[in-house]
């Protein structure tokens, strides 16, 4: 596939030439070789062009060089084929980051990109991955913002559908293809040292399958035609940079516990998990690939069997000790280990700064080496915190405008918080600086 960074850029009325940008340079953290964006309010980034943030990435990454174009070859960071048990995933809700322009909520894979320079670098010892939120459509209004108490879930996609409208520039891929939109995403992760994935479903009544026709079908995993569209499209997902896969509902698949299965419809069961997760890595030919499961804690060989790398909610993070303790005891399980979580995407706000941070304290310290790491969990709120009236559930099952004027910069600057939310993006910044040289 040709240079998608340079296809983006020129498909954006630029140029590909790059000149060092010094536009944020006010912000640059800096932590031996690693740099990124500290301190820093979203709007501030939100609002430069694509190419001032390619400059910018250009500019701060790890091997001091500037490159007068975009290479050609940016692998991604190598942790070897396990680095998925000692990663910290951190989830962007990228429809709300997207551009509103009234009614419409459009370009959201434009607004990651250019989130990422005030993205934490991964460590030495181990990997920052970023989950996007969404990707493919969802079933209640793709394309579209809503009043705050409308439902427009993102638990409800629509596969056989191409790529969300929420997300993909449908603008300029008659210039660039949406397949070619997510490569230049994850090759700019990439030269800022981040792993990338997404978040799926697994619930059959939240799942729809475009037809051609103007009836959606619900999907059905009896159904052998829509089992094979699942993996195809997730293998095709893979095949384009991301490297996790964010397995919502995950701890109930082949009917665990489902006394607390707050999802809707049929799960796979689990011999067919094992055959679908086995299909994507193998048809993919990613060996490093990660599967993360939602809650998927309590019986470890139930789910490393099953094929998954990771799952949430197991310890508190609220407990610094508790959690060294767990890391001392799954320190030689390499294979799989169940996750600590900063906060999830069910998470109703509330919480203070003070405890957010402790948390991050948590899943970046609590261990004696950082071999021993366990993996973790973030929300975006985690790192940039949200205005005081909505939450991180609230933006995945809705997906309100802020915006005064109906303008994409208006809704920036009334998502997050103000100045008090840059004081705590900048203490988050100085945990992570002491910790991604260990």
């Amino acid at each position: 596939m040709k240079n998608c960074v340079n296809k983006l850029l020129i498909a954006l009325g630029e140029t590909k030439n790059l000149s060092p940008n010094d536009k944020m340079d006010k912000y640059i953290q800096i932590s031996k070789f690693k740099k990124w964006l500290s301190g820093i309010l979203p709007v501030e980034l939100l609002t430069l062009s694509v190419k001032d943030v390619v400059e910018i990435l250009v500019k701060i990454n790890e091997t001091g060089e500037f490159y007068k174009t975009f290479p050609d070859i940016i692998e991604t960071p190598n942790y070897g084929d396990k680095w998925g048990r000692l990663a910290n995933y951190i989830e962007i809700n990228n429809r709300a980051v997207a551009e509103m322009h009234g009614s419409c909520t459009k370009n959201g894979i434009l607004s990651l990109i250019k989130l990422l320079p005030a993205l934490p670098p991964s460590a030495k010892s181990w990997a920052n991955c970023i989950i996007l939120s969404q990707i493919f459509p969802n079933i209640y209004g793709d394309g579209y913002n809503k009043l705050p108490h409308e439902e427009n879930s993102i638990y409800g996609i629509k596969l056989n559908a191409g790529y969300s409208k929420n997300i993909i520039n449908f603008d300029i891929t008659n210039q660039i293809l949406p397949e070619e939109q997510f490569v230049a995403f994850n090759k700019l992760a990439h030269i800022h040292g981040l792993k990338t994935g997404f978040r799926t479903v697994i619930s059959a009544d939240q799942i729809k399958v475009a037809t051609g026709l103007n009836q959606d079908i619900t999907f059905d995993w009896n159904n052998s035609e829509h089992e094979e569209l699942f993996i195809r499209e997730h293998t095709k997902l893979v095949k384009l940079g991301f490297e996790a896969i964010f397995i919502d509902s995950a701890k109930h698949i082949g009917g665990y516990d489902m006394g607390n299965y707050t999802g809707v419809g049929a799960l796979p069961e689990y011999k067919q998990m094992q055959h679908i997760l086995h299909e994507i890595r193998v048809r993919s030919g990613c060996t490093t690939l990660s599967f993360a499961g939602e809650k998927s804690t309590e019986d470890f060989e139930r789910y490393k069997n099953l094929g998954l790398t990771t799952g949430t909610a197991f310890i508190s993070p609220d407990d610094y000790n508790k959690v060294k303790c767990w890391s001392k005891k799954l320190k030689y399980q390499k294979d799989y280990a169940p996750g600590v979580e900063v906060s999830n995407d069910n998470d109703i706000g509330g919480r203070t700064y003070e405890e957010r941070l402790h948390r991050i304290n948590s899943i970046l310290f609590a261990y004696e080496f950082p071999s021993d790491k366990l993996p973790s969990f973030m929300q975006m709120e985690d790192l940039f915190p949200l205005r005081y009236d909505t939450n991180t559930h609230h933006l995945m099952m809705t997906n309100p405008s802020y915006s005064i004027d109906g303008t994409p910069k208006s809704h920036w600057e009334n998502l997050f918080a103000k100045e008090d939310g840059r004081i705590y993006n900048k203490k988050v910044g100085e945990l992570f600086s002491y910790a991604l040289n260990l």
